[in-house]
């Protein structure tokens, strides 16, 4: 059975399926396969032939099944389902690091390789306290997902470090990066394995990365290291800041998407969750074009301004203070007021699962956008449609930093012609025409938009795996 829903905002009118879990199957008209299955049964024959038993709330585990859902949909073939399903390569590493009072304190460390079917595998490093090995997993795989979109010619990893960073001091967060890199060197390389920045790491850690492996890696090879580490210093090869490619990219996806509807950036209320370095680019952006950034939520305060918050002051108030309490800008209100806040769009760009179920049954939004990875559950996905709220999912959105370290893998920064705008330019093309693309497979698989954009990407992993075949 169909059950018709219209759904504000985005799309005027989707056929939301109410069976999932059952056995029916749908006939679509597919390229590569006519045969659609339920994304319970897709996923279970798959997680039961590799030995997976899924977990409730497990990232990798909610990511593996959506992927596999969407590679029913497109028809993927038996074994590249079984090869997307698990990461190509597992590195886990203990080291020792001396500390200011002389101490040795014991870190672990990850780089998980999901995919090279379409290039070096590329993805982010991540300093965090929570850090497990499947949040590693999950991440890599939507990073196969984000540079394929943008056709990238990258795969996807992932990894990092089980540390909070705020308690370490500068030399001994230089440390600590420089003996993850030396555990971890013989797994990178700029036509194998490339890192990037991403929470809890800068460009500054970036740079110890690559004098780490610059200083480890014999001659001649040692100046191709600068194509191994993204995100540098401009100093050091660079492109500058990385917030504002993602955060371009962010408003040249919304622009595409918003296109045919009512709603507008220039007239939308925004409430953003989460005021790191890529909330800011992302409010500063959106504030740039007129919207007015009404409301933002971190973890320990909530702000509220009908008129709209000066997010460059607040943005100069948390490099100052560490946070957005005590902003004189706006007024502080509970979290419940947060959410009763008129907004048309509410931006998630905060940790993994920051927008859970509870949260996301508050809601009131027409757009949901997800910026940073993975801070939208899978089950406040659920509840936000059911409420007819449309999600713009990171691997669509977020790729702007991706197409940033294509241009900077290719040291672009090295031509003297070429130049910032030119950046601006490419960064846009890129990402417009990954939206179109979602657009189309929106409308042919008839689903929601982050099971288009998954789709999209498998269609091309799958097109050049059938082209370069499994080995031997």
């Amino acid at each position: 059975m169909v059950r018709h829903r219209r759904v504000r905002g985005i799309s005027r009118s989707l056929e939301w399926r109410s069976d999932i879990g059952s056995n029916h199957a749908y006939v679509l008209g597919m390229e590569r396969s006519s045969v659609t299955r339920t994304t319970r049964s897709a996923a279970s024959r798959i997680f039961e032939e590799i030995g997976l038993s899924p977990q409730h709330g497990n990232l990798f585990h909610e990511t593996a099944e959506r992927l596999l859902h969407a590679a029913e949909l497109v028809g993927l073939r038996h074994h590249q389902q079984i090869i997307l399903a698990q990461p190509k390569s597992e590195v886990m590493v203990q080291f020792p690091v001396q500390m200011d009072d002389g101490r040795h304190r014991l870190f672990k460390g990850y780089r998980v390789q999901h995919s090279n079917a379409l290039g070096p595998f590329l993805g982010g490093v991540r300093f965090a306290p929570q850090l497990a090995l499947d949040t590693i997993k999950g991440h890599a795989v939507l990073a196969t997902l984000r540079a394929s979109l943008v056709r990238a010619p990258f795969g996807g990893s992932f990894g990092g470090v089980k540390v909070h960073p705020p308690e370490l001091s500068q030399g001994e967060l230089m440390r600590v990066t420089r003996r993850y890199c030396s555990a971890i060197s013989h797994q990178l390389g700029p036509a194998y394995d490339i890192v990037a920045p991403d929470a809890g790491t800068d460009a500054q850690v970036m740079a110890w990365l690559f004098d780490t492996l610059a200083q480890t890696t014999p001659e001649p090879s040692r100046q191709d290291q600068s194509r191994t580490v993204m995100g540098k210093p401009a100093e050091l090869g660079g492109l500058g800041s990385r917030g504002k490619s993602l955060a371009l990219g962010v408003l040249t996806v919304l622009d595409e998407l918003l296109g045919d509807s009512m709603l507008e950036i220039e007239t939308s209320r925004v409430a953003v969750i989460g005021f790191g370095h890529a909330g800011s680019a992302v409010a500063r952006a959106l504030a740039s074009r007129g919207a007015r950034v009404t409301a933002v939520l971190t973890s320990g305060t909530a702000l509220y301004e009908p008129s709209g918050i000066d997010v460059a002051a607040l943005a100069q108030h948390r490099a100052q203070t560490g946070g957005i309490d005590g902003f004189e800008g706006a007024t502080s209100v509970m979290e419940r007021d947060f959410w009763e806040a008129p907004a048309e769009i509410v931006v998630v760009c905060a940790g993994d699962g920051a927008l859970d179920a509870a949260r996301a049954a508050q809601c009131r939004a027409r757009l949901v956008v997800e910026v940073g990875g993975a801070n939208i559950t899978a089950d406040a996905e659920e509840v936000l449609v059911r409420q007819g709220i449309d999600v713009v999912p990171d691997i669509l959105v977020g790729a702007g930093a991706e197409v940033a370290s294509m241009l900077e893998w290719q040291e672009i920064r090295r031509e003297p012609s070429f130049r910032k705008e030119e950046i601006e330019t490419h960064v846009r093309r890129q990402m417009t025409l990954a939206a179109r693309r979602v657009r189309v497979a929106r409308m042919k698989y008839e689903c929601d938009l982050r099971t288009a954009a998954t789709c999209v990407g498998l269609e091309r992993i799958g097109r050049v795996y059938d082209l370069r075949g499994v080995f031997p």
